[in-house]
């Protein structure tokens, strides 16, 4: 059974929380789709403001924050090799916000 949007733009924010999503995954190996990502948030977050949307916004926007201010710690601690542990394990973090974003997102359900 296909989901039905009920017109034109609820598709449209549809498509764009999705494609942050693609964004999002894409930049674990290729680090500027993150930025491309968070743009396209703050430019669209009036458009989903009292959406379901607007909590995927929020979680993506969250997620890029944190992801960036720990890829910064971390690899300041690369100096004296503790770095790279923090690294991993903000790059396992960042798969899972992706992940249970993206699962929330295709089960329509808001995030926390």
């Amino acid at each position: 059974m296909e989901l039905e949007l009920h017109d034109e733009g609820e598709r449209k924010l549809n498509n764009l929380t999705l494609a942050v999503y693609i964004l999002q995954a894409v930049s674990l190996f290729v680090g500027v789709t993150g930025l491309v990502g968070v743009i396209i948030n703050y430019v669209k977050r009036d458009d989903v403001r009292g959406t379901f949307y607007e909590s995927h916004f929020e979680w993506q926007i969250k997620t890029f924050w944190l992801w960036l201010l720990g890829t910064v710690v971390g690899a300041a601690l690369c100096l004296i090799l503790v770095g790279y542990l923090v690294l991993f394990a903000l790059w396992i973090w960042y798969i899972y916000r992706i992940v249970r974003g993206f699962l929330n997102f295709n089960d329509r359900r808001p995030m926390p």
